[in-house]
């Protein structure tokens, strides 16, 4: 998981918008992103969890018509959900004190991946 708060805060405020919603998008279908306390615990709880949703090693349909072994990655992503949208006022994200954008790369090897941000609003 990685917190991409940052950097949508960033495209927020280069836009000049100051209300209105951004829409963040993970291309491929095993990436996610969500809203996460981006604390140490939830670091480990939030994959620990996934695993006990969508393990690893277990018969997936998936696995047997590719053979890339990641069909529980799929699972994930698609429980996680592949995109999120957050309004905004006065230019700034309304997210709560401890909640954090974030992307979650589900996959089981490493990949470079796209995150588009759509900004409606005015």
């Amino acid at each position: 998981m990685v917190d991409i708060t940052p950097q949508i805060n960033d495209i927020l405020s280069a836009s000049g918008l100051q209300e209105g919603q951004v829409t963040v998008f993970a291309t491929g279908a095993t990436a996610a992103v969500t809203t996460v306390e981006y604390e140490p615990g939830l670091l480990r709880d939030v994959p620990e969890a996934l695993n006990r949703i969508a393990p690893e090693g277990v018969h997936y349909h998936h696995d047997a018509t590719w053979h890339d072994g990641n069909g529980n990655s799929h699972v994930r992503a698609s429980l996680v959900g592949p995109s999120l949208t957050v309004p905004f006022v006065s230019g700034r994200l309304l997210l709560g004190t401890w909640q954090q954008i974030v992307f979650v790369d589900c996959d089981n090897r490493s990949r470079q991946r796209n995150i588009p941000v759509q900004l409606i609003g005015k």
